[in-house]
């Protein structure tokens, strides 16, 4: 079984970079093998998974800007003026914010310095984490999601873009809630494509079936583009299904057709469940000549 880590195009849905490893494997584990994928004045949209210190000065090394959702672990304070984790003692710095307040940019968001922690991340060597800068300027802020049927209810961002006229509250607010789309691009790799389930049985058949995936994947997203050319609508209104539909069985001179759209639903919600039941036979955990050895293991003696 795979882990597998992806950076798609925002615009497109194509997807720029992908790697794979175990299955065990954290996501920033890998996510160094994205990064020369990244260039100066890009803009990665992540989830809390990215949000580190060790990421955040990786990025700004590159030139490359970062809107990430604040890991569950990091305290954050809007208070003015606090006094952070590291001006305080060590017994006295349990549920205090690690970062320092700078300066309010707006309610609930302010300038702050984060500084680098005294440990490197397992996934980097001490020389790299050495050559990080030692504190780095971002900016915090928190907004309330009103959209009924969402989960969430607060969410506390971190960015690089510091200019809160340029980059206001709201928009970056928006530009996050744009990351949700990446969950339907991985929904039409892995179970519209079927990526969800391989059948090579060693590393190398795994990675070249992962590829054939994502070369497929792309070039359904390049169907999408031009018809939403042809069509004049984002290429997120294009139906993806139809699009690989009609790539399966299009000869090689055809002509691209007019493209099922689906209907603009901005605050549709839909329930976390699966629409067809599951078998009430228990799932297969183990290896099938085990689960049969323990079945010969149960015959009634005669």
């Amino acid at each position: 079984m795979a882990h597998l880590v992806a950076a798609f195009d925002a615009h497109s849905g194509l997807i720029r970079e992908v790697v794979a490893g175990p299955l065990r494997t954290h996501d920033m584990a890998q996510t160094q093998a994205i990064h020369p994928g990244l260039h100066a004045g890009d803009l990665l949209n992540g989830d809390r998974g990215f949000c580190s210190f060790a990421h955040l000065a990786l990025l700004r090394s590159q030139g490359v800007e970062a809107c990430l959702r604040v890991h569950h672990k990091q305290i954050v304070s809007f208070r003015r003026h606090r006094r952070s984790a590291g001006a305080v003692s060590r017994a006295r710095r349990k549920g205090r914010p690690t970062s320092r307040w700078l300066a309010s940019l707006g309610t609930r968001d302010p300038l702050v310095e984060w500084v680098k922690p005294s440990r490197p991340p397992a996934w980097m060597s001490a020389a790299e984490y050495d050559a990080l800068p030692p504190t780095l300027q971002l900016r915090e802020l928190r907004y309330r999601v009103g959209t009924s049927g969402f989960r969430t209810r607060e969410i506390t961002l971190v960015t690089t873009l510091l200019d809160p006229v340029k980059y206001s509250a709201e928009e970056l607010a928006k530009l996050y809630a744009a990351r949700w789309q990446v969950e339907t691009y991985l929904r039409d790799l892995k179970m519209t494509l079927g990526l969800d389930v391989l059948h090579c049985q060693s590393v190398d058949g795994v990675m070249k079936e992962l590829w054939m995936f994502v070369l497929v994947y792309n070039l359904v997203r390049m169907v999408m583009l031009e018809a939403a050319r042809r069509q004049k609508v984002d290429p997120k209104r294009i139906s993806f299904i139809d699009a690989a539909r009609w790539l399966a069985h299009a000869a090689p001179d055809a002509e691209l057709p007019t493209l099922v759209m689906n209907p603009h639903r901005p605050d549709r919600v839909e329930p976390r469940v699966i629409k067809r039941r599951m078998k009430e036979f228990p799932l297969m955990k183990k290896p099938r000549d085990k689960l049969r050895q323990a079945l010969f293991r149960k015959k009634p003696a005669a």
